[in-house]
């Protein structure tokens, strides 16, 4: 068997440094290009060195945990442990999972190939592993992203009591939407057309028009006073009279973007 050690320098080095840089970003961590290449720099070369060393099976297992926590160590360089901590669960969760999909790949095409240091190195197809890195790194950054905006919508949802002429009804309201329309030097709340017909009828009555921004361009919608807004928070409810409601776009998770001046007060 041939070995070609620039080979796995290269291949260790570059896997490395995304499975780095995914954790990074995974954990909201600070992304720092020259740590990223000095821990990949220095798994590179313990890829190259490991298969050289006679070891006891307990022993290698161990080298390559303390290897793995090294690199972490190196590539975040913050004066707090959760930092380290979180980056480190995260890269040996994606490393699994890049060699997870890298063995499931070799065994569904019968490819031989020759484990070293966690990674497919001596007989693997460079181009198959780029493919699969990159493929990961996408869906990785795809699917955190969605993660963190769920988080996000989740934890700033606040349970809303809308009342207008007698009909009362509760949604979810979304308390950090960076909405600061104001009509009359007043607060207004963007809902649904749909809302709109269920709180106010067939015939709503406007109190007048506003310019709303969207990512579209400006554009010009109707504004309508609502009697009564309860908003429920920490187990207390504070009332607002004769808040101002538009017609926008809001998202499944609520119904209701409510303004930031509303819950500043």
């Amino acid at each position: 068997m041939e070995v070609y050690i620039e080979l796995a320098l290269v291949e260790n080095f570059a896997l490395d440094g995304v499975l780095l840089y995914l954790a990074l970003r995974l954990t909201k961590s600070k992304v720092c290009a020259w740590r990223i290449i000095l821990a990949a720099t220095v798994g590179g070369i313990e890829a190259v060195v490991f298969p050289l060393l006679t070891l006891p099976v307990w022993a290698a297992y161990l080298i390559k945990l303390m290897g793995g926590i090294l690199l972490c160590v190196l590539a975040v360089g913050e004066k707090k442990l959760r930092p380290y901590l979180r980056v480190t669960a995260a890269f040996f969760a994606l490393t699994f999972l890049l060699g997870g999909a890298l063995t499931a790949i070799y065994s569904f095409f019968d490819i031989p190939y020759v484990a070293g240091n966690g990674y497919l190195v001596e007989q693997a197809p460079v181009g198959l592993v780029a493919a699969v890195a990159v493929c990961l790194t996408a869906l990785s950054i795809l699917l955190t992203r969605r993660i963190y905006r769920f988080v996000k919508v989740r934890k700033n949802l606040i349970e809303c009591v809308l009342t207008e002429g007698g009909r009362e009804v509760t949604w979810q309201g979304f308390a950090d939407s960076g909405n600061r329309l104001e009509f009359h030097g007043k607060p207004v709340c963007v809902v649904s057309p749909l809302a709109i017909f269920a709180l106010f009828g067939k015939n709503p009555k406007a109190e007048g028009r506003m310019q709303v921004g969207t990512v579209h361009g400006a554009r010009d919608a109707p504004v309508f006073t609502l009697e009564r807004l309860t908003l429920r928070v920490g187990g207390r409810a504070y009332q607002r009279e004769g808040v101002y409601l538009t017609v926008g776009e809001v998202g499944k998770e609520f119904n209701i973007l409510l303004n930031t001046a509303l819950m500043e007060d």
